[in-house]
């Protein structure tokens, strides 16, 4: 603690003068983040250090498996930073984020018996059932560290398919205005992948490709297609 206590110092001495006018504005006008982040709360994860963000560029929500609850009328974290990222900040980039070896996925490809000490982590990894179901469905020769791995390549389609039951994501959707990433961190060797929403598989994030995009931005409105058939 004495050396994240140390660096906090530095923060005050050494980083925020450089830094003071961009903190300056942002406290004058206010947040106008570029994309809303929801990752993994694992400590090797660090949004803002991936991406190279200033304060500022990120709105960043963080728990254990990266996981978007769908929609219900229980109020939760995540469903109210989503709501705000989107409502109030006008986010039009939402990004689920996993990572390889993660904790959270171990414990949700596992024998839940073994989470009988961790109720609460429990019935949160619920919300990644489907994922589980899917490797073990469409992927049945995977076995260990590859079930485990391909369990939180799906756990992130997943999230992305609990995220557009969010009301406030729906109708931004319908608009054209939001897009959705799905992206993954291969810890190890500091790749980055993103779900590519046509072939439906990961694919490496390279300069020189476009990026990846699950859901791009477009309108999507149901309705109208029986509007036109009148």
């Amino acid at each position: 603690m004495n050396e994240l206590i140390g660096r906090v110092f530095h923060f005050e001495k050494q980083v925020f003068p450089e830094a003071q006018a961009l903190y300056s504005k942002l406290a004058a006008d206010g947040q106008s983040p570029k994309a809303l982040m929801i990752s993994c709360a694992d400590s090797r994860v660090v949004p803002e250090h991936i991406m190279q963000a200033q304060p500022g560029d990120l709105f960043v929500c963080r728990n254990a498996g990266n996981i978007v609850p769908p929609f219900m009328e229980n109020i939760g974290g995540v469903s109210a930073t989503v709501e705000f990222a989107v409502v109030a900040l006008g986010v039009r980039d939402i990004i689920v984020c996993g990572h390889s070896d993660c904790g959270a996925m171990k414990g949700l490809a596992g024998d839940p018996a073994k989470l009988a000490a961790m109720p609460n982590v429990a019935t949160w990894l619920h919300h990644g059932a489907a994922a589980r179901q899917v490797v073990d469905s469409s992927y049945p020769e995977l076995e260990n560290g590859e079930r485990i791995h391909a369990i939180a390549l799906e756990n992130v389609a997943a999230q992305l398919n609990h995220l557009r039951t969010h009301p406030a994501v729906a109708a931004g959707i319908a608009r054209g205005e939001i897009a959705l990433h799905g992206w993954f961190i291969e810890i190890g060797e500091g790749k980055l992948l993103a779900l590519d929403g046509e072939s439906g598989r990961f694919l490496p994030i390279t300069p020189d490709q476009p990026l990846p995009v699950a859901l791009p931005a477009a309108q999507r409105r149901a309705a109208a297609f029986a509007e036109a058939a009148e």
